[in-house]
């Protein structure tokens, strides 16, 4: 549904969730007359005919309607009932709630101890109001509205192992005090001579024929219990931003969210959203927009992402339904707020988000660089997160082995990044690291593996092919902005023994450590604080050697002979764990 005609929904919700809890307390002065004025019964035919068996019937439902009539209901046909009910958290409400329908005659039996006494009304051949849609822990998970829900086994239990009659019923108010009471045909179970299958098999039907009836009346499902707590299916929203950089960061945390899941023996589905507004200024006044709002003052609304993001963007984003939302940077992190609030899902923001405060969120990833503020929901990192694990490099090492030239040997890998907002690759140190690192090769008999990137200028790349296009030991050189290949950052870390990244990068530089390869980076000026920082942090905790251009050569030679251990990054560790407490 649409956000409109889920706040439609909501409305009406209320308005009859209302109307029940009024009704409740009606429940001592309902009578035989009132049920024939106000209440119409359909499928009557349907009860009758489970009572013909002889073997005691079994009204389910849910949560829904005014289904506390169902004992004055089941008077005025003629039907003693026994409900089957759990204690509510609140002992006087409880007393209430109880004292109201045993001036009717009703007999309760509590879930909590009183099963056995359940049993004997059944092989008396009584009948007996049972609801199936609080399964918690001990249930059984079926698909309910297309994912699956913890629901309860009790009632196709019984009616499996004593023959008894399953006969669905809902309740849906018409106007005012009108109700119409509906008794669906007898659900003829299944048996297979597997138990634990057919029992499954059965509520999932059962549930089918319920949700049928929530579909076409979903005001009247009053069940404000996580009906999906329990469930074995979650889903990851990832904002995208458009910048690969923020994409492969957030695919990482949401890498690491899926994995918490899966070990928790739950399967996790990632979806991806492009996020784009109508302009520049759309963006900022949506930012404002959601700073000024309440925690759940956009909830059932939507109407600023509707107003300020393109049409491809929010129609199916404002469909999903995730438990998890995943943005990197602070253009998105509003959109984030908005959408987690509207969900009721679990936010996650990379990066400082803006102005909207870390206070928002329930989990901040910040780089150290950046000099995060100290607060439970803040994670400081060391570098940036990444997709690089042992799996994924040995996945793209292979991929790339199938395009080179040469069989196995040492390889030296060099990443050229490129340009940025206050920082240009300068085409004169460019041309020493060549030649350091031809010099390393020569020495080592090792081969070379290049590749650049989409932000690496002409000039440079122009450099790169006129230095080793005949070179004999460079066996790989992508120019990205002509030819790129996916697998040639991931397989030159995978292959590479050593590897040499310009030093603008961070995401480039995190991805080298987190190989577990040595990582040189040479100085180079121009970086702004922020930049210097890092690269200080992750020399002085030996993840990478930081150097200057001329002396490239005579470190490689002197890690590849020493080798010294390669600290490692435990940035994925901590989010992990971080991850699993909100989780």
């Amino acid at each position: 549904m649409s956000p409109k005609e889920l706040s439609r929904v909501a409305r009406g919700f209320y308005r009859a969730f209302g109307q029940n809890f009024l009704e409740m307390f009606l429940l001592p002065d309902i009578d035989d007359k009132y049920i024939k004025k106000y209440v119409t019964i359909e499928g009557l035919e349907n009860v009758t005919e489970a009572r013909k068996r002889g073997k005691g019937v079994i009204f389910v439902s849910l949560h829904e309607g005014s289904w506390e009539l169902s004992n004055a209901i089941s008077a005025s046909l003629g039907i003693p009932l026994v409900l089957f009910v759990r204690d509510q958290g609140f002992p006087r409400l409880n007393e209430i709630l109880n004292s109201l329908r045993l001036k009717k005659g009703l007999k309760i039996i509590q879930k909590d101890g009183q099963g056995r006494e359940l049993i004997e009304e059944l092989k008396n051949h009584q009948s007996i109001g049972i609801t199936v849609d609080q399964g918690g822990r001990a249930g059984t998970k079926v698909e309910f509205f297309g994912r699956s829900a913890s629901m309860s086994t009790g009632a196709i239990k019984l009616a499996m192992k004593y023959d008894a009659a399953i006969v669905p019923v809902f309740y849906t108010r018409v106007k005012g005090p009108y109700i119409r009471a509906i008794a669906s045909p007898v659900l003829q179970l299944r048996r297979s001579g597997d138990l634990k299958a057919d029992i499954k098999d059965n509520l999932q039907r059962l549930i089918a024929i319920l949700e049928g009836y929530l579909r076409e009346y979903p005001t009247e499902y009053l069940w404000v219990y996580k009906a999906w707590k329990h469930t074995d299916q979650k889903n990851i929203l990832i904002l995208d931003d458009g910048k690969a950089g923020h994409l492969r960061q957030a695919q990482a945390a949401s890498g690491i969210a899926k994995e918490y899941f899966v070990e928790k023996g739950m399967r996790a589905r990632i979806d991806t959203a492009r996020i784009e507004f109508k302009s520049q200024l759309a963006r900022k006044a949506f930012v404002s927009g959601a700073y000024f709002s309440g925690k759940y003052g956009c909830q059932g609304c939507l109407w600023c992402l509707r107003s300020f993001l393109t049409k491809d963007t929010y129609e199916p984003l404002a469909r999903l339904n995730p438990d998890v939302i995943i943005s990197c940077g602070s253009s998105l992190s509003a959109v984030n707020y908005v959408l987690s609030r509207q969900n009721m899902a679990k936010s996650i923001t990379i990066l400082r988000p803006s102005i909207m405060g870390v206070y928002r969120f329930d989990l901040v990833i910040i780089p150290r660089h950046d000099r995060p503020p100290k607060r439970k929901n803040v994670v400081a990192t060391a570098g940036a997160l990444n997709l690089i694990n042992q799996d994924y490099l040995k996945e793209q090492s292979e991929r790339l082995t199938k395009v080179l030239s040469t069989g196995h040997r040492p390889y030296i890998g060099l990443l050229i990044g490129g340009n940025t907002k206050n920082f240009s690759l300068d085409k004169e140190m460019i041309s020493e690291v060549i030649k350091q690192v031809k010099s390393a090769s020569e020495a080592l008999d090792a081969a070379i593996l290049i590749t650049t990137s989409r932000r690496t200028p002409l000039q440079v790349e122009e450099l790169l092919k006129d230095e080793f296009r005949d070179y004999p030991r460079a066996k790989l050189l992508v120019i990205a902005n002509e030819k790129n290949i996916p697998e040639a950052v991931g397989g030159i870390l995978g292959l590479s023994q050593a590897v040499i990244c310009t030093p603008e990068s961070i995401s480039m530089i995190s991805e080298a450590v987190s190989s577990a390869k040595y990582a040189l980076v040479f100085n180079a000026p121009g970086l702004d604080k922020r930049h210097k920082r890092f690269l200080e942090d992750f020399a002085r905790n030996h993840y990478i050697y930081l150097t200057q251009a001329s002396l490239l050569g005579e470190k490689i030679k002197e890690l590849l002979r020493d080798k010294p251990e390669i600290p490692a990054l435990r940035d994925n560790l901590k989010i992990k764990e971080a991850i699993g407490k909100i989780l």
